[in-house]
């Protein structure tokens, strides 16, 4: 019987734009000091882990969070564009507030998750959700009884959850998508299964990195 892939999930580290609530979509954002003392930490907290294989979403923000991992376990990143955001089209660079109060028809479909729904010029859920498991299982094939990191966004986390729960796209979250926060999975031919979410014992501690103060 072949073995399973497993599968460290995790999301980019914090930009300025996740504290101002701001999407970002496809928007090559980087992280701010706050999230690069976070990809340091989760660097660490990986160290010890035996990866073998790590891909990351094309943007910055999460390529950057992959490097710190590399440098951590000796593996190089491979870019991966499968792993981006969902693209949020004229969304993009606005607060919900903004787009609430110009588009109101348009925010409340977004904000009932209405599976069908794109933003002008961006993804609806469904061509998300498809996008993102289609790559997740395309990567985690090739590397059956192996364990590999796979780096991305808030939005590619919440597919890889419901992936993992079945659970529909329209649920409600219950879950947090934090930022380098590492979650556990399990790729078989059956599909995904959820081993442990959220982990971020790692970042708890108030310490501040000499070389991230």
């Amino acid at each position: 019987m072949t073995e399973p892939t497993r599968i460290i999930a995790i999301r980019h580290g914090e930009t300025t734009w996740n504290v101002d609530s701001r999407i970002q979509g496809h928007l090559d954002i980087p992280l701010n000091d706050t999230g690069r003392r976070q990809a340091h930490r989760l660097a660490q907290a990986l160290a010890g882990e035996p990866i073998t294989a790590i891909y990351a979403s094309d943007l910055w923000r999460a390529h950057d969070t992959a490097l710190h991992v590399s440098r951590a376990v000796n593996v190089d990143v491979t870019t991966e564009e499968g792993l981006r955001e969902r693209g949020f089209g004229e969304f993009q660079g606005k607060t919900f507030a903004e787009i609430e109060a110009a588009l109101p028809e348009q925010a409340m479909r977004w904000r009932k998750r209405d599976p069908g729904f794109a933003p002008p010029g961006g993804e609806s859920l469904l061509q998300l959700r498809e996008r993102v498991v289609s790559t997740a299982q395309r990567l985690a094939a090739r590397h059956r009884g192996e364990l590999i990191a796979m780096v991305g966004h808030g939005g590619v986390m919440d597919v890889l959850y419901r992936a993992a729960t079945r659970l529909d796209l329209q649920a409600p979250r219950t879950w947090e998508l934090g930022n380098a926060a590492i979650n556990r999975l399990l790729w078989s031919p059956e599909g995904f299964s959820l081993v442990g979410w959220a982990d971020t014992q790692h970042l708890d501690d108030d310490t501040r990195d000499e070389s991230y103060s």
